[in-house]
């Protein structure tokens, strides 16, 4: 009888697209925690320099991670990356296509939401959002490949969003004031290809042992409004928003070789959500 594969990912080289971002960030130092190495690929930098110093106090070597530069709208700039990635590390294991557009709730990003209803929804914001959560994923896959296709191997790991699965219940931003929020529809038209691309990637490349699965994840706790939070919790069969380290263990093993057998899926991590 052979032994189990275990979730490993001792000596992985992981690129995190939008990796200082609030799923990239948590789900990187998980990786670096269990002995991968990391690149933080990202269009702001600006924490970075606060970031290396949690990362120093937690005694993460230096050689084990690298903050790059990148827009995935500019095939360039995918490429340089991918390019500076492999000349660090040697390799490119494993690429998370975490970068998106995202009008989110929490207090941080209440401020950027476009309130309009669906009729009245600027074009220009559809757009926008099509160019870097669709096109952009497209292109930073398609560079990613090419070097996949010269070592013999690779994995890639979409996220998606319930929101690529179903539709918002808009129920969920009313919070009772009078002014009714709206999740609006560029997130959904441009999500809503991550499931059908994952599963096209995958067939496209399984004779080449390049696998491609994706992740479902919502509502991630991140210092949201009470109200939105009340909301949430009624309309989820667990009651409650997910933790952040909640979606270190779906996508570790989908980075792992534990994972090997498995392409063209999509893990739904949303307590329930998309169940009702």
């Amino acid at each position: 009888m052979k032994n189990s594969i275990p979730v490993n990912l001792e000596g992985k080289v992981i690129l995190v697209t939008g990796g200082m971002g609030l799923i990239g960030k948590e789900i990187s130092y998980s990786f670096l925690q269990q002995g991968a190495k990391v690149i933080f690929a990202d269009l702001n930098l600006d924490s970075r320099d606060k970031y290396t110093d949690e990362l120093e106090k937690n005694e993460i070597p230096k050689n084990n991670y690298l903050f790059l530069l990148l827009d995935i709208t500019s095939e360039s700039s995918c490429s340089d990356v991918i390019k500076s990635a492999v000349s660090k590390f040697g390799k490119l294991d494993v690429l998370i296509n975490n970068a998106a557009i995202d009008a989110k709730f929490d207090k941080e990003g209440s401020s950027k939401i476009n309130q309009s209803r669906f009729e009245n929804y600027p074009i220009d914001l559809l757009r926008r959002s099509v160019e870097v959560n669709l096109t952009g994923t497209v292109i930073m896959t398609q560079v990613a490949c090419k070097q996949m296709l010269k070592q013999g191997y690779g994995n890639i790991i979409n996220v998606a969003s319930t929101y690529s699965m179903v539709a918002p219940n808009q129920n969920l931003y009313d919070f009772g004031e009078g002014i009714q929020n709206f999740k609006p529809v560029d997130y959904i038209a441009s999500k809503s290809f991550i499931p059908n691309f994952t599963r096209y990637i995958a067939t496209f490349y399984a004779n080449e042992n390049i696998r491609c699965n994706a992740i479902v994840p919502h509502g991630i706790e991140n210092n949201h409004p009470i109200d939105f939070k009340k909301n949430f919790g009624a309309m989820s069969p667990m009651g409650r928003m997910c933790e952040r380290e909640e979606l270190n263990g779906p996508f570790s093993f989908l980075a792992s070789d534990a994972s090997s057998y498995m392409t063209g899926s999509v893990l739904t991590v949303d307590g329930g959500w998309t169940a009702w």
